[in-house]
């Protein structure tokens, strides 16, 4: 029945879409941070006020398996950017770190990655990122901007090259602090005994102890605390700042009204551009925390700080669909929206309110490759070429943004290097019945995680899971006490067989498939083993971007708009907006 509903859809989206091979379109390319899919009115929401992101579903297409490539923000980015998996472009990480912390690092997406941002840019297109980029910055010195976005392939970027973190916004905590309970409060606290009792012996006479050796170790005690002290502190001002090309315009960043500014600039690079082709990667800081919202937007949502931070969003979608129409570029444009993974389900703040979103019916969030990880918004929205109120179950990835728009764009895809991601236009024309995906390889950090397979002759999706993350408190639904999920050691479990789930009838992974219960079991197992061998083939040995040497600040990368006497503060936003005659 399935199969014939397809075959009806895609005859009718064959008889009355128009061809897609239209001369150098534009694409608007949105992508909201730490997202859930259950979070949109199109996805089932019925809380949430979305109607301009729901608008997009339904004038387009909406893709209910659509997969990142990662469960965390740099590598989902690189993949998405690149067609690739992160681990071939060393956007993996080896430790528990896989993401970028501070701006001063000298890891990121490496200049010989081909995005699909610079293919377009040698066609002549206008090129923009406006947002988050979190890819790296320098390599050598604080100026060869190695990493930076206009190194990739973009004419104008305005935005943070790091993210948003709770660190970033006063009074709202730190991301830091689950790490250092984990790992040096236990030495801190032995460190702190040591000499408590060291003075006490010394002091019944038990242990002559030289003066000298106790004031050093309080000395050494004492600096190690005021270091952390002056990390807190010197946090917000080293690493959150905004860009504007190559220039800091704000240090540290202030949050006020930051989604208008994000979405003021957008509507100003469209009008600049509405009459040649253009690429705009719309890359929200939002949901991600540290959350905010303006006052227009404050307090109206039922969830809320996070829903009011998602709500204004949409309104932000709504005025791009509205230069859309209003310089009648509706179809010469396609729009896609999108998460870099799914909701951060452990985000709380310190006061109890829930600052991550939903993952509907899915298991887990961010950082996990359990389904509410990795599965997320995917829409596309392109009037009289995309099909109209459409929704396609079959499987699709991130990674295919990129030979889409390559190939949209008349550009010949590279042939020096394997691209992961598939065309997605003969799938939403009707050419093909069938995802191109028949194996997608899910990674946490750079270990294979789990492999999810869809046979061409079956309705079934198999997913085999060779470790799981030990969730925290046990029955719960993620990792709470540390933060986050990590990738391998005591933080999680190997399973030998592994863990096998079909998604078709079980999306919410609640009950692993046993030899008992599925005659095939290890007939599965199997395919999926030499998939992953063939898979494990076609990679190369490359240099890791998220090494503990690449992730580490180095004082000669940090980027100061002032000085450091000063903090390194700055406001020439401010400065130039005040500077502008008032209408």
């Amino acid at each position: 029945m399935r199969i014939l509903v397809l075959l009806l859809f895609y005859h009718c989206a064959t008889k009355n879409a128009k061809s897609y091979q239209t001369s150098n379109p534009n694409f608007i390319l949105i992508m909201v941070d730490d997202l859930g899919i259950g979070d949109l009115g199109c996805y089932g929401n019925k809380t949430l006020r979305t109607p301009n992101i729901d608008k997009l579903a339904k004038g387009g297409v909406k893709f209910t398996q659509h997969i990142a490539a990662s469960p965390l923000c740099t590598p989902s980015r690189a993949a998405f950017l690149t067609g690739r998996y992160p681990v071939r472009s060393g956007m993996a990480a080896l430790s528990n770190i896989g993401v970028f912390l501070f701006s001063a690092s000298s890891g990121g997406l490496p200049p010989e990655e081909i995005t699909f941002v610079k293919l377009l840019k040698q066609k002549g297109y206008s090129t923009a990122l406006i947002g988050k980029w979190h890819l790296g910055m320098n390599c050598n010195s604080r100026d060869d901007f190695c990493h930076h976005p206009l190194n990739h392939g973009f004419d104008y970027f305005y935005g943070l090259t790091v993210t948003s973190l709770r660190d970033c916004k006063p009074g709202e905590g730190s991301v830091f602090v689950a790490g250092i309970r984990a790992y040096l409060a236990t030495p801190l606290q032995l460190i702190g005994i040591t000499l408590i009792s060291l003075e006490v012996l010394h002091y019944i006479d038990l242990l002559r102890i030289p003066r000298g050796a106790l004031r050093y170790f309080f000395l050494i005690s004492t600096v190690l605390f005021g270091l952390l002290l002056i990390f807190f502190y010197t946090f917000p001002y080293l690493n959150c700042f905004l860009m504007r090309n190559h220039q800091i315009i704000q240090q540290p960043l202030s949050y006020k009204n930051l989604t208008q500014r994000l979405t003021e600039e957008a509507v100003q690079f469209i009008g600049r551009n509405a009459d040649a082709p253009f690429l705009l990667f719309l890359s929200y800081l939002q949901v991600h925390t540290a959350l905010y919202a303006s006052k227009d937007f404050k307090g109206k949502s039922k969830h809320g700080l996070y829903g009011d931070a998602v709500e204004e969003i949409d309104w932000s979608v709504g005025k791009i669909l509205d230069v859309l129409e209003k310089w009648s570029l509706n179809d010469k444009t396609l729009v896609y929206f999108t998460s870099d993974q799914g909701a951060h389900v452990e985000e709380v703040s310190s006061t109890g309110e829930v600052h991550g979103g939903y993952n509907g019916i899915y298991k887990g969030g961010k950082a996990t490759n359990w389904e509410g990880g990795i599965r997320v918004p995917g829409l596309l929205h392109w009037p009289g070429v995309v099909q109209a109120g459409v929704h396609i179950d079959e499987p699709t990835s991130n990674m295919d943004i990129f030979p889409t728009v390559v190939k949209l764009a008349g550009i010949p895809l590279p042939k020096d290097r394997i691209i992961d991601g598939h065309d997605l236009m003969p799938l939403l024309q009707g050419k093909t019945l069938r995802s191109e995906h028949e194996f997608l390889f899910h990674y946490c950090n750079a270990y294979l995680n789990a492999v999810r397979w869809h046979p061409g002759n079956s309705e079934s999706i198999w997913k085999a899971f060779f470790f799981t993350p030990n969730f925290d408190p046990e029955g719960s639904n993620g990792c709470y006490n540390s933060h986050v999920c990590y990738c391998y050691g005591r933080l999680v479990t190997h399973h030998n067989p592994p863990l096998l789930f079909d998604l078709s009838r079980d999306p919410g992974e609640k009950n692993p498939l046993t030899p008992e219960t599925e005659h095939r079991f290890y007939e599965i197992l199997d395919v999926i083993q030499q998939a992953v061998n063939n898979h494990t083939k076609s990679l190369h040995i490359v240099s890791n971007q998220l090494s503990w040497g690449n992730i580490l600040w180095k004082p000669w990368l940090q980027l100061c708009c002032s000085s450091f006497f000063l903090s390194c503060y700055c406001d020439h936003e401010s400065e130039e907006k005040a500077s502008l005659p008032k209408a």
